[in-house]
């Protein structure tokens, strides 16, 4: 058979092929020269996987070295979606065993990615029940979570870290810079299969946070929350707070608030429970604040403790407002006057000095001005300058009445008298340090001024000790020690008047008097039907005290035996 060649054909199909060939050269060179950037980086993903490495947050110890918030081990579940085969069922069960929503997990194992969470975390429960899954795509990652071994106590004062160990209230959330450390990383190469061999010379170990170490004392700290939480519901108040600190140096040994939460299951508590009462709430003190107008008056040479004023048996005219003492009495030494917490003697006392002194005095003490303390939310209250009082202001503000103080304020205060007039910065950070125990940063006491003379202090010492021996105090009095104090009930305002039902009970003193160890004030917002100070706050202060000047003794006894 005779086979005729076609050159047409011929051309047609070796043109066809130069096409082709060119247009796979065209398509090559735009791949090597204009995409192979683009292309290298989706062969990066596929094949290669940044890890993120979580440092270990530093633990907040109390003075002892004793954790208050620690780290536990924990697993994290993530996932390959591509390797994941029967979606709808997986995300069912995650959701049974986690308590998370089902539509959560689908909408994760649908995205066309190569590493998704999937939950944070674990339970050991959950982390047991997955694996037992055995599911192909489903991984676990180690991590840790924060932990809080007391649960409760100082959970204002700490605060929490939340799921990433982010701080985000208290010391947690004002520390977090020294506490969080440093993410490390380290790069994993996947095979075509997705199995993960680590690259060792691509690896950046975490860099572990810093230690705190608080002045609070963990002993103090369950002395004084047991006690309050006692009187807190035995009074059914609507808020409590103590403060107990070292009048000679400014620690905080303890600060407590009521209500509380539990800081390992801080998600189902109220934002109420949460806030610092003791540095963020501010409040008319009542009779607690007369100890500036009798410092003002012994130290300005106005008055002596025996000179005598007539408590015009109880009703007082100030301006234009009638001034009433809680009992009437006649005539009082000055001494007797702040023994018995007369308003109308404390008011009479006051008018010899002046407002200009008064105030002089309140911002002495530190009243009107933040004290510095190294905790957040913080508040400066309110001291008003005597350009801004009214004709009834000298029968006010001298018996804690138009001012408003924090308790932290308060205990700042009274310190300054306990400690022989000098007054001290509080603070609740000892030191920072290193996994090592290396000092990083420390945190000494700090004077602030001297409010009042060494002579002035002893003499106030005096009238306060007599307040707890035989005045509005005398509930607070502790067998075998001599103890000062000063009690305070303040009415609340409501809706611009003083209310006759709601109150506000407080009591702060130190102990002993001769040398004082402890300054406490401890306050109840609307406690009822008691609402005395000296009778709701009072016994509070001598359970604390007592209990905590025992604890010390038997501390200072310990070390004298290891010294021995």
């Amino acid at each position: 058979m005779l086979i005729k060649k076609s050159p047409n054909r011929l051309r047609a199909v070796i043109s066809f092929l130069l096409l082709a060939l060119l247009i796979f050269s065209i398509k090559l060179v735009l791949i090597q020269i204009f995409k192979s950037e683009h292309l290298r980086k989706i062969a990066q993903k596929q094949h290669n996987l940044l890890l993120e490495l979580e440092p270990e947050r530093g633990v907040i110890f109390d003075r002892h070295m004793r954790p208050l918030s620690t780290n536990l081990p924990a697993q994290s579940l993530y996932a390959v979606p591509t390797k994941i085969k029967n979606k709808d069922t997986l995300s069912g069960r995650l959701a049974e065993i986690t308590g998370q929503r089902k539509d959560f997990f689908l909408e994760r194992l649908s995205r066309k990615k190569a590493f998704i969470w999937l939950a944070r975390k674990l339970t050991d429960r959950q982390y047991d029940e997955i694996k037992k899954m055995n599911i192909d795509g489903l991984g676990f990652k180690r991590e840790t979570k924060r932990y809080y071994p007391d649960a409760e106590l100082a959970s204002q004062i700490i605060g929490f870290a939340g799921l990433d160990n982010v701080g985000l209230e208290g010391i947690e959330l004002n520390y977090d810079k020294y506490l969080k450390g440093r993410l490390g990383w380290c790069m994993i190469l996947r095979d075509a299969k997705q199995q993960g061999i680590m690259l060792e010379e691509e690896f950046v170990p975490p860099k572990d946070g810093y230690d705190i170490v608080l002045t609070i004392d963990e002993t103090i700290q369950f002395i004084a929350e047991r006690a309050l939480d006692e009187s807190f519901k035995k009074h059914n108040a609507n808020g409590a707070s103590i403060i107990v600190m070292d009048p000679k140096t400014g620690e905080i040994l303890a600060m407590a608030n009521r209500p509380t939460f539990d800081l390992n299951n801080f998600d189902n508590s109220i934002a109420e429970s949460h806030r610092n009462r003791s540095i963020c709430d501010f409040y008319e003190p009542g009779s607690v604040f007369k100890i500036v107008t009798a410092s003002a008056a012994l130290e300005e040479d106005k008055v002596k403790e025996t000179d005598e004023f007539f408590c015009e048996n109880g009703s007082y005219k100030v301006g234009n407002h009638i001034l009433h003492d809680y009992r009437p009495h006649g005539t009082l030494t000055f001494k007797e006057v702040i023994m018995q917490s007369s308003n109308i003697g404390v008011t009479k006392v006051a008018q010899i000095l002046g407002p200009e002194l008064v105030y002089k005095y309140a911002k002495l003490f530190g009243f009107g001005s933040l004290t510095g303390i190294d905790l957040p939310g913080e508040v400066e209250g309110q001291n008003k300058p005597p350009e801004k009082w009214s004709k009834t202001s000298i029968g006010a503000v001298p018996i804690g009445q138009e001012v408003c103080v924090t308790a932290i304020q308060l205990v700042t205060a009274l310190s300054a008298i306990a400690n022989d007039g000098i007054q001290m910065k509080p603070y609740a950070i000892k030191r920072i340090q290193d996994k090592k125990g290396e000092t990083i940063k420390e945190f000494f006491p700090q004077e602030v001024r001297k409010v009042i003379s060494e002579k002035t202090a002893s003499r106030m010492k005096d009238i306060l000790e007599a307040v707890v021996a035989a005045g509005s105090g005398r509930g607070a009095n502790i067998p075998g020690y001599r103890v000062a104090g000063k009690t305070g009930t303040a009415q609340k305002v409501e809706n611009g008047v003083y209310s006759h039902s709601k109150f506000r009970a407080t009591f702060m003193g130190f102990v002993p008097v001769e040398d004082p160890k402890l300054a406490i004030v401890v306050t109840f917002d609307e406690p009822h039907p008691a609402y005395l100070g000296g009778t709701v706050s009072a016994p509070v202060f001598k359970k604390v005290a007592e209990d905590a000047l025992k604890y010390l003794k038997s501390i200072e006894g310990m070390e004298l035996s290891r010294l021995k």
